[in-house]
């Protein structure tokens, strides 16, 4: 896949972001995320270097990130693999020897801007992962196994996305979902977390993951094909150990019922209240969408074939 448009958009006013000076390049993500955005580069404002890769948004999201001295790069997605990290990864020439992995609903917190300083100057690792706190509905989810760790930050040139599916549409939307970056290199975790405000508003929300489980669905049908996916298995990394109790747990008859209950009761969930509660039965719906595409897509297929 060749992206048909890339504009990169020249900065030449002063920055906000030249003060202290962290040398790393930040890149951020985004579609339509001018609710979010400015939080997001408010807290990276001490960045050296930021790339925001846009999709062509309609709202004020160029606007907010030109008056942060961010270089606005245009992605139009046209199929296929990479996406929209992996594609600004290949195609962008970053000035410092660190990449940071942020989302637009994504922010760091000054302990976390502190320790990542002092990260990049340890010779002995090449890549970090970064927990998520979650904030959902205006409140911070403490339960409920809504956090985990991703490989946001490490050297350039020695991380990069798998590739867990190569034949992909923008029904399944234009950024990596659930992929992961895979360091050439010793790795390490970092003690502070980002803050993840996961939704905007409940209907976004709902769209968003339409397109995950259309993407959900094929990965777990066909995934095996691609010899860059990470593997499944229960005594790897988190992101490992996580994959290989989905396809298990997917096998079982009323899985979605249970992943909510095990969400809600058994990681304590109801102690997050009511956001706690709608974030648990959105997870058990999801699930129960990306089951009900792939039975879907298998009737499909045999269909196609019988024909």
């Amino acid at each position: 896949m060749n992206p048909t448009q890339l504009l990169e958009e020249s900065i030449s006013a002063p920055s906000p972001l030249r003060a202290g000076i962290l040398p790393i390049s930040v890149i951020v993500p985004v579609r339509e995320e001018g609710r979010n955005l400015e939080a997001c580069l408010q807290s990276v404002q001490d960045c050296d270097e930021i790339f925001v890769i846009d999709s062509f948004s309609a709202d004020d999201t160029v606007e907010i990130a030109r008056r942060y001295g961010a270089k606005v790069v245009q992605f139009d997605y046209q199929g296929g693999w990479p996406k929209k990290r992996q594609w600004a990864l290949d195609t962008l020439t970053f000035r410092n020897g660190w990449i940071l992995l942020l989302d637009a609903d994504e922010r760091v917190t000054p302990a976390l801007r502190y320790e990542m300083e002092r990260a990049i100057q340890d010779l002995r690792y090449d890549g970090y992962f970064i927990a998520l706190h979650m904030r959902f509905l205006g409140q911070t989810l403490d339960h409920g196994d809504t956090s985990f760790y991703k490989l946001s930050l490490f050297r350039a040139g020695k991380g990069r996305f798998e590739c867990r599916l190569n034949d992909q549409d923008s029904s399944m939307g234009d950024m990596e979902v659930h992929e992961h970056v895979v360091v050439d290199g010793p790795t390490s975790s970092l003690k502070h977390a980002l803050i993840h405000h996961n939704v905007e508003s409940l209907s976004r929300y709902i769209r968003k993951h339409d397109e995950y489980s259309n993407w959900e669905c094929r990965v777990l049908l066909d995934e095996g094909r691609n010899s860059s996916s990470i593997p499944a298995s229960i005594w790897g990394s988190q992101a490992q150990r996580r994959r290989w109790l989905k396809q298990k747990f997917l096998r079982i008859p009323g899985s979605p019922v249970l992943l909510f209950l095990y969400r809600y009761l058994f990681r304590l969930g109801f102690l997050d209240g009511i956001p706690g509660l709608i974030y648990c039965a959105f997870q058990g719906i999801q699930l129960f969408h990306t089951k009900a595409k792939m039975y879907e897509l298998r009737g499909q297929r045999r269909t196609d074939q019988a024909a």
